[in-house]
């Protein structure tokens, strides 16, 4: 298939474009200046015409009947003396040729030609009428035409070959940005990503691609970074239960006795649950990722919904020493499965964080354009502004030292940003003044 693909050079079509418009425009310029020649040339030839016949018919029309043939050979012969261009015949009505003029004719003379009468006296019979025929030689003016049509269109070609080639070094210097800036990026890989394209040179056509082109590399050096950083948390989560896995069935097989296999089988079915856990939360951040959305259904009260999940969260709540309220409800079309798991997450990272007698506050906020802000607040540590925006990241933990690292793997929160996604909305996080708001602004159908 691609051996069939055929690629239209640029430089080609803009220079044929090039040459064709230069022959088309030197080509009306020169028709035109062919056809106003043209036309000067036949009024001046009917103008000619008519000035002799106003002449001929003074000549003629003097009230005096032409009895004698030699008489008006005589004037009409003077009258002809320099117009060696001219041709006249005379005839009366009834056929006699009375003057007749052709000896400058040869084969190759073109007549422009008038007709007309003369009536010498008033009342004279149609028979006793003289007609005129005048006629003149434009040979040379059709000569001059056909040489002037002739370098006209050598003109008009060669003007044309000249701007096309012309055109073709200004084309081809036109788009030495171009080649320059395909040369910046074959030299993009993936160990420098970090680079840009180079704008500075470009024309101001080129400009708007080039932003657009950069700030793709951007968010792709950031999914790049991203990935790779999913990659190492990964395998640093999953190295840890496999480790305490293998460690244990080693420890196992090292005594001989068996009194303590229950113990063993336990520690490894928590480790196995753990590493469910990560498998099945990284499958649904992959499937929310891919753009699957929300199976709404509608609900009366989200208040409602908070206080099953504060239920459920109500012995590590008192564990911590914390207690609960919701504040506010709203109503909508909403996933219930997905913001419960939202919810739980929202205050599971709640709990582990907040001090101890605190109260975590859940509020639900309807707002405009059909949205809800959903969002559970603690009292606690500030946490670093820098630290916010990476809240959502998976694998991230605002605890360098991971000290809830074996209840907790980071994903919570990215579950929680997955989920506002499918939602039509994004997550959300302030944190002042030792208090910290962790939630989502979601879209209720």
């Amino acid at each position: 298939m691609n051996a069939l693909i055929q690629y239209r050079s640029l430089r080609q079509r803009l220079s044929w474009w090039l040459a064709l418009q230069s022959f088309a425009g030197l080509g009306l310029v020169c028709l035109a200046v062919y056809l106003v020649t043209e036309f000067n040339f036949r009024d001046r030839q009917e103008d000619t015409l008519a000035q002799k016949e106003n002449v001929i018919r003074h000549l003629l029309a003097d009230g005096k009947e032409h009895g004698k043939s030699e008489d008006l050979a005589h004037k009409l012969d003077d009258f002809l003396v320099g117009h060696g261009d001219l041709s006249l015949e005379v005839t009366r009505g009834d056929g006699a040729v009375l003057y007749a003029h052709t000896r400058n004719q040869n084969a190759k003379t073109v007549w422009r030609q008038r007709q007309f009468e003369v009536a010498q006296t008033a009342g004279q019979p149609p028979s006793k009428v003289l007609r005129v025929r005048l006629s003149l030689d434009i040979q040379t003016d059709n000569q001059l035409l056909h040489r002037l049509a002739l370098t006209l269109l050598v003109a008009a070609i060669g003007g044309a070959i000249v701007v096309s080639l012309g055109g073709f070094s200004l084309v081809n210097l036109g788009l030495a940005p171009v080649r320059r800036l395909v040369s910046q990026t074959r030299a993009l890989s993936a160990d420098n990503l970090h680079h840009r394209l180079d704008g500075a040179e470009q024309p101001l056509e080129l400009v708007p691609l080039i932003d657009q082109f950069n700030a793709l590399l951007e968010r792709i050096e950031n999914a790049y970074s991203q990935m790779e950083g999913f990659n190492a948390d990964v395998a640093h989560e999953l190295c840890t239960p496999l480790a305490t896995l293998i460690a244990n069935n080693e420890l196992a097989l090292r005594r001989p006795e068996q009194e303590d296999m229950r113990e063993v089988l336990a520690s490894n079915l928590e480790e196995l649950h753990r590493l469910t856990a990560i498998v099945n939360d990284m499958l649904f951040l992959s499937q929310a990722d891919r753009g699957v959305g929300a199976r709404r259904a509608p609900v009366v009260s989200l208040a409602s919904m908070a206080a099953d999940v504060l239920d459920y969260h109500e012995a590590a709540l008192a564990e911590a020493g914390l207690t609960a309220e919701v504040v506010g409800d709203a109503h909508g079309a909403f996933d219930v499965p997905l913001l419960r798991r939202a919810l739980s997450n929202l205050l599971g990272n709640a709990t582990r964080y907040a001090k101890n007698g605190s109260i975590v506050q859940v509020t639900f906020k309807p707002s405009d354009e059909d949205r809800v802000l959903i969002r559970v607040a603690n009292c606690g540590d500030t946490i670093d502004p820098e630290v916010l925006p990476h809240l959502f990241d998976r694998f991230f933990r605002g605890d360098p030292a991971r000290s809830h690292g074996q209840s907790n793997h980071g994903l919570g929160l990215a579950i929680v940003g997955a989920i506002a996604r499918m939602h039509q909305g994004e997550p959300v996080a302030w944190s002042e003044n030792g208090v910290t708001i962790v939630g989502m602004e979601i879209r209720a159908l």
